[in-house]
């Protein structure tokens, strides 16, 4: 089995090496100055141990979980759009936007995703491609709630735009794995619980959102009981998930 640290650096080899549509010219630049300006890979990591958790080996499962990374550089591109949050900065160097121009920065966010479908559909079945469309859509409902100020239901608003990208990330590592409905249930909770202690650690490390509503110690309390829960969840599954909880603890310890 392969450690959470050995799936990233085949995530970043895959992303490296892949080839996108030669029609996009130019804006080839665009689409790579995005996707290789890091980021700790979560979701295809994700992806890529749970697959290997259930049998699959991670060659079978590299296509899927760089479609999951494409459809989350696509939404960062677009979220740091003036029209949207309006951030010059992504991961310490000028937003995409910044760098080549709002045309070309909302087209590159837009290629991303199509590369991202065109990865999912290389799988015989459409379990794949239909679950990434599904967490898409969720994930661009979540997004409208945000800028529209749709914040009532905090915990609503957190499932869909971050939430379901991280509930994709399982379920397609099970697609892949050919995981039968029946024995999805554990997996399925542990990344509803995966997606939500995200959003609490990056609300404690920004000071909003779950921090403004329960409190630092509150929201460090939820963590923890979420991270607790995860653990358990993957007690119950009966595989080798060493490197799922290397990547649990990861998250966990960013709290500080």
């Amino acid at each position: 089995m392969q450690t959470a640290d050995e799936l990233r650096d085949a995530v970043e080899a895959y992303l490296g090496s892949l080839t996108l549509t030669p029609e996009l010219g130019r804006l080839e630049e665009a689409l790579r100055y995005s996707l290789e300006s890091g980021g700790k890979r979560v979701r295809p990591v994700l992806c890529l141990a749970v697959a290997q958790a259930n049998g699959a080996s991670v060659d079978d499962a590299l296509p899927a979980a760089a479609a999951l990374e494409l459809v989350h550089t696509f939404s960062l591109v677009h979220d740091d759009l003036p029209a949207m949050d309006d951030d010059d900065e992504r991961r310490g160097r000028p937003s995409a936007h910044v760098a080549f121009g709002e045309g070309v920065a909302l087209l590159s966010g837009d290629a991303l995703l199509s590369e991202a479908y065109k990865l999912a559909l290389t799988y015989e079945g459409s379990e794949v491609a239909r679950d990434l469309v599904d967490a898409t859509i969720g994930m661009i409902a979540g997004q409208y709630r945000d800028v529209t100020g749709d914040t009532a239901e905090l915990e609503e608003l957190h499932r869909l735009k971050t939430g379901r990208l991280f509930v994709a990330a399982v379920r397609i590592g099970l697609d892949v794995a050919g995981v039968p409905a029946s024995d999805r249930s554990a997996w399925l909770a542990f990344g509803d619980d995966v997606g939500l202690l995200f959003q609490i650690v990056d609300d404690l490390l920004d000071g909003d959102g779950y921090v403004e509503r329960l409190g630092s110690e509150g929201a460090r309390q939820l963590a923890d009981e979420v991270a607790e829960r995860a653990a358990g969840q993957l007690d119950s599954v009966g595989a080798d998930t060493s490197a799922l909880r290397e990547l649990l603890d990861a998250l966990t310890f960013r709290t500080g």
